[in-house]
């Protein structure tokens, strides 16, 4: 059945979260590269575990999911690979290097206070060093209408309080790898990825302390989106946000694999204008509307779920078919009631040894 959502966004709110208890455990690697299963390469890389096994301080390792992908003229996703690494912990020094010419390896150290949006170009990992790198006050953004942001890395980083989004994947930029990140407090979006992108993973991310997390297509009527967008969202935290986990528009297919949701106030996810998303082993915690078909003015969309958990949560919408992400690449899922504490135990800084 689908169901239009005819309430409006809310505002965003700053309202405390409860810490998530921290378990200890071994986390088994699951995931897989071309039908079979993952190579070590993305087992270190967390593409179903936490590990930091074979990492270094310039956080080695390879991405699951669509930024895995050979495509576009790009070979998965390598960053600043085979470029100078450079330590950097003033605004200045952060905007020049994100915005040179050529792979660099960036090295986040400590709280670093940016206005507005730093441009990335091209051939660029931004690791944050330890657990106390920060970029606060602004945010980065992939690319530019000249200057293309593909190929890019952003890891154990902490956002917060950006004038605007804290990351915006735009203007085309492809092969893009956003793990192990913190996101709160921002203005607008803690992550958005539009304007014909494509080929992302975003992994083991902590959102909290917010409204807007993950809106993925710019507009209802930026059609040029159509046939781009190809993301997997796997083992993120979505901590008491509200909305936008993701917010779809246009795009297919989308993966949505083994999320952590908890206490999200409007809804989980959203399919609107066609987008076709594929939503499984999932755990839903206290979300009313885990999964929505079509939501305030936009169209409806196409979801298949299959393997979620919903505890103290809402009947998820579906509607349609959806091509298969195995399409793409190969992976394996894990059981959904393992979700909550692999997921707290796993997301955000200080997890992967920068």
């Amino acid at each position: 059945m689908i169901i239009n959502h005819l309430g409006r966004p809310a505002a965003r709110r700053r309202r405390p979260t409860a810490a998530a208890a921290l378990l200890v455990a071994a986390l088994a690697g699951v995931g897989g590269a071309a039908h079979a299963d993952v190579s070590g390469s993305e087992r270190a890389a967390g593409f179903g575990a936490a590990t930091n096994a074979t990492t270094t301080a310039a956080c080695t390792g390879t991405p699951g999911g669509f930024a895995s992908v050979n495509a576009l003229g790009q070979n998965g996703t390598t960053g600043g690979a085979g470029g100078p690494v450079v330590t950097v912990n003033t605004a200045a020094a952060l905007k020049d290097y994100v915005g040179r010419p050529g792979p660099y390896i960036i090295q986040v150290s400590g709280r670093i206070q940016v206005s507005g949006m730093l441009t990335v170009v091209a051939n660029k990992s931004i690791l944050g060093v330890g657990t106390t790198a920060e970029i606060t006050g602004g945010g980065l953004q992939l690319g530019s209408t000249t200057r293309p942001g593909n190929n890019v890395i952003i890891r154990n980083i902490r956002f917060s309080g950006a004038e605007d989004d804290s990351i915006s994947v735009t203007n085309k930029a492809h092969h893009v790898w956003i793990d192990h990140n913190d996101l709160s407090d921002g203005y607008d979006g803690l992550l958005d990825i539009k304007r014909e992108s494509d080929f992302v993973t975003v992994s083991w991310n902590h959102f909290h302390d917010h409204s807007k997390s993950a809106l993925l297509g710019h507009s209802d009527s930026y059609t040029a989106d159509i046939g781009k967008l190809r993301v997997t969202y796997h083992h993120n935290f979505f901590d008491g946000t509200d909305q936008r986990h993701p917010r779809v528009r246009f795009a297919e297919p989308v993966h949505v694999l083994n999320n952590y949701y908890r206490n999200n106030a409007l809804y989980g996810i959203a399919s609107t204008e066609n987008a076709g998303l594929l939503v499984e082993g999932n755990y839903f915690q206290n979300v009313a509307h885990p999964i929505y078909v079509g939501y305030d003015k936009s169209g409806p969309g196409r979801v298949v779920e299959r393997n979620n958990l919903y505890v103290g949560s809402g009947t998820p919408q579906t509607a349609g078919t959806v091509v298969e992400p195995r399409t793409y690449y190969s992976y394996t899922v894990d059981d959904p009631a393992t979700v909550p504490a692999k997921v707290s135990a796993g997301v955000g800084v200080g997890k992967i040894g920068c």
